[in-house]
């Protein structure tokens, strides 16, 4: 079973307004509600691409509400934690430039955590947790390592998205995957890239630190993939960028969802740059057929 965990989901209200003037009255032109967060995402991917997983995580208030009945519409099966506070809303404003106001999230009780913690009583070898998104304030930012924790307890792999230090110091908890993009690469070890050849020896640093695969994305330049003592690349399928939000958990969701189903690590690269460039073509999350149809576009070479 793949298991996604969202702490921090939201719903994401995002409005578009043609003249946006601060301090005035403004009338939208469009405006979507969507439900969002990292894992939230990952899991609608894994639905679309047809592979059972899980999605947990805290839901609550009307809000909570709105994203449990979405992902019920999509044949989600969620396991989130009900909590007394409500999710949050993240503004996405959409104008001649693009703001965003994210809301900080819920706050959480002890005891609310602990029934979280029960649903990774049941997980078993073989099974793999995806941890991706903010953490709620009220948790603490260490929660992502008490998760950890509770996976090596229960031998169940994790996949974890996250950047900086965070990251660093995760990796000899020996993570499945790890995914950052060439900036965040560069960031966590305080280096520069003029080309892809000077990214290579720090993806193979990240191995030597305990990831088990990496992944590095290079925007319209495509991908690469290290694992053991291999490096490939990916093309980038041709089309027009409408969205860049969630082309990473669809990068996830399909590396992750086709890996578990096959265990063929480049076929799942393959459909992992496909499923991520669908989305960034896409107003919304990628859909299977948007997916199948950019598969075939996706070239694989060795390094």
């Amino acid at each position: 079973m793949i298991y996604t965990v969202t702490l921090n989901p939201s719903i994401d209200y995002i409005v578009e307004v043609e003249d946006f003037k601060l301090g005035q009255v403004n009338r939208m032109q469009t405006s979507v509600k969507l439900p969002g967060g990292k894992g939230v995402n990952v899991s609608r991917i894994l639905n679309q691409l047809k592979v059972e997983n899980c999605a947990l995580g805290f839901l609550g208030g009307f809000t909570g509400d709105f994203i449990q009945r979405w992902l019920d519409s999509e044949g989600s099966m969620a396991r989130f934690t009900h909590i007394a506070d409500d999710t949050r809303i993240n503004i996405k404003l959409k104008g001649a430039q693009e703001t965003e106001i994210n809301g900080a999230g819920p706050t959480i009780d002890f005891t609310e955590v602990a029934t979280f913690f029960k649903e990774f009583d049941g997980m078993t070898k073989g099974d793999i947790v995806i941890l991706s998104g903010s953490i709620p304030p009220s948790l603490g930012t260490d929660f992502y390592n008490r998760i950890i924790a509770k996976c090596e307890a229960q031998e169940v792999e994790f996949m974890i998205d996250t950047t900086g230090q965070s990251l660093l110091d995760t990796l000899e908890r020996e993570p499945f995957l790890i995914k950052p993009n060439h900036h965040e690469l560069a960031e966590l070890f305080g280096v520069s890239f003029d080309c892809i050849e000077d990214i290579i020896p720090y993806g193979k640093k990240c191995l030597a630190l305990g990831a088990k695969h990496v992944i590095v994305s290079l925007a319209g330049d495509g991908a690469l993939l290290f694992t053991n003592d291999k490096v490939y690349k990916s093309n980038t399928p041709m089309g027009d960028v409408k969205n860049s939000v969630g082309a990473g958990d669809s990068m996830i969701g399909g590396f992750i969802g086709t890996y578990m189903m096959n265990k063929n690590v480049l076929e799942a690269f393959r459909v992992a740059v496909a499923t991520g460039s669908a989305t960034a073509f896409s107003t919304d999350l990628a859909t299977y057929d948007e997916i199948q149809k950019l598969i075939p576009e996706v070239e694989i070479s060795e390094l």
